[in-house]
């Protein structure tokens, strides 16, 4: 039989030749997905140690799917995809793994302990060249998604085949919307046994909402136009009333300004002020001034000798923060942690003694750093719950560190930070525009700044960097730009506005009796030009 060039032939509904691509077959599998939670983070706390972990629990996971029969036909950093011809040796094969990794986690603290998320449906999938296709695959991976930490999610059909096959406890959590997939896909937790024979309660995942079996299409719409037709006749009524009732009282004269809302704030001032509203109606009478933040909204200052505090420890992230109140401060004495400036954290708990817990807090912070090329140094912040840290809480600008106003705020180019040399803005260009929302950037008056990107929230990363600027400076830095936009007034040029003598300079030093920051006391002739900025230093973020 002939074939016109790029046709296609179909020798059966199974399988499907396409000419220059290899043969394709369509077949029904059980579709097992796999992935590690959290693992870009431990990646980022400690990529080797991570990377070794991963390559040993991937040989444990890897003899699992081969004893059950099953195929691993993709893999993609910390994800396996495999296949199974049954869905019973499937889920067998989840709850065998996630049994084998519980066990082998037990070695290590919560926030190192590396877990799988799993998904497994049946579906209809095309093989190419041993790769499976399909929507098959993409509902794995989203029952994977699902799934909780260390957790097993299953699709309807799979549950079918399952159910009473196996020794296994499900929750049924309906059906739920993902990613990419048109129609809701019905979903059901495996219930993990615990050490003493009993079953965990899945956390149940909030299911979509349907419309009523029993009523018809077209109540919806008449419902809401009733609804609609009384909130209007109801609102006709009480404007006509207060017109009428307001046409029988003289107007009141405003005396007293209204009452202050509240703000929904933890801290006594914010830490982001927000635009001021445009108005083009000028107030009878102009707001009272907004007192300044006091000094209760900064961080208090920390000193060697005081009761470790997690809520104020400089540099490191909020989640570090929480980890050290819930991992660090309850264990008991020989322990010490160590950081930098740069946010690395690494804390011992339960050594033989202080020394012992210093030396593995220091050795953990620095490898960390170090693998991140961070130039920067660890230091020890706490030994016990006591505070060892020399240099004190650094310092930082009053409350509020960033405020929005558009008629400031203009595009961020990285051609304008000012009192930066060349090689920092490239690495701006290079590492700060790519990066991801929520990034800011401070800047100090010698021209140290830190930026970071990614973080989880504006005031975290303005914090992070005003304090790590704050201590590499030893003066409060401001932040300059957030996300895609400069949020103080940046010059659009830098001219000589006067010439130096020298004085000039010495007089007017004595007259002011301080000499400005950064200003060397040395002589130049007169007449010489001085050029506006002054080299600092660049420090890695």
């Amino acid at each position: 039989m002939l074939v016109a060039p790029g046709s296609v032939w179909r020798h059966s509904a199974r399988r499907i030749w396409v000419p220059g691509l290899a043969l394709m077959k369509r077949k029904i599998a059980a579709i097992f997905a796999a992935d590690i939670a959290g693992y870009s983070r431990l990646v980022a706390e400690d990529e080797e140690e991570t990377l070794r972990r991963l390559a040993s629990y991937r040989q444990v996971t890897d003899d699992f799917i081969a004893k059950c029969g099953g195929r691993i036909f993709n893999t993609a950093g910390d994800a396996v995809l495999a296949e199974f011809p049954s869905a019973v040796e499937a889920v067998r094969c989840a709850i065998d793994i996630q049994e084998s990794l519980r066990t082998r986690n037990m070695a290590y603290p919560p926030s190192r302990q590396m877990s799988f998320r799993i998904g497994i449906t049946i579906g209809d999938v095309v093989e190419r060249d041993g790769d499976l296709l399909g929507d098959g695959v993409n509902i794995a991976a989203r029952l994977e998604g699902l799934a909780e930490v260390g957790g097993i999610c299953v699709s309807r059909a799979v549950h079918e085949q399952v159910a009473n096959k196996l020794s296994v406890q499900f929750a049924d959590i309906g059906a739920q919307e993902v990613k990419n997939i048109p129609t809701p896909v019905h979903a059901y937790m495996v219930a993990m046994p615990r050490e003493d024979g009993t079953y965990a309660t899945p956390q149940l995942k909030k299911p979509i909402k349907t419309a009523a079996a029993g009523a018809p299409a077209w109540m919806w719409p008449a419902a809401i136009t009733v609804v609609l037709l009384a909130a209007i006749g109801v609102g006709g009524f009480l404007y006509y009333t207060k017109l009428e009732t307001s046409a029988t009282k003289p107007a009141a004269v405003a005396s007293s300004p209204p009452a202050p809302t509240p703000l929904v704030s933890a801290s006594p001032a914010p830490l982001i002020a927000p635009s001021p509203p445009a108005s083009s109606v000028p107030s009878a009478k102009p707001a009272p001034p907004v007192p300044a933040a006091p000094a209760s909204s900064l961080p208090p200052p920390i000193a060697s000798g005081d009761k470790l505090a997690t809520d104020i420890v400089p540099f490191v992230s909020d989640r570090t923060r929480i980890a050290l109140a819930t991992e660090y401060l309850p264990a008991g004495n020989s322990k010490a942690i160590a950081l930098n400036i740069n946010g690395f954290v690494g804390w011992s708990v339960a050594q033989p003694s202080e020394d012992a817990a210093k030396s593995a807090a220091l050795d953990l912070c620095q490898k960390r750093a170090d693998n991140a090329g961070s130039p920067r140094k660890c230091e020890l912040y706490a030994v016990g719950n006591a505070i060892v840290y020399a240099h004190g809480q650094p310092p930082v600008p009053p409350l509020p560190w960033v405020k929005r106003d558009a008629l400031v705020e203009k595009p961020y180019a990285t051609k304008d930070v000012p009192l930066l040399r060349e090689a920092a803005r490239t690495r701006l260009d290079n590492l700060f525009v790519p990066g991801r929302k929520t990034r800011t950037i401070a800047l100090g008056p010698g021209g140290h700044h830190f930026f970071n990107s990614g973080i989880d929230s504006l005031e975290e990363s303005a914090r992070r960097n005003l304090q790590a600027c704050g201590a590499v400076a030893g003066v409060p830095c401001t932040i300059v730009v957030v996300d895609d936009v400069f949020v103080v007034p940046i010059p659009a040029s830098l001219r000589v506005t006067g010439f130096f003598k020298a004085a000039d300079s010495r007089s007017s030093r004595r007259a002011s009796g301080a000499t400005s920051r950064g200003s060397l006391p040395m002589r130049r002739p007169a007449g010489m030009r001085l050029r506006s900025g002054r080299r600092g230093g660049r420090d890695w973020d």
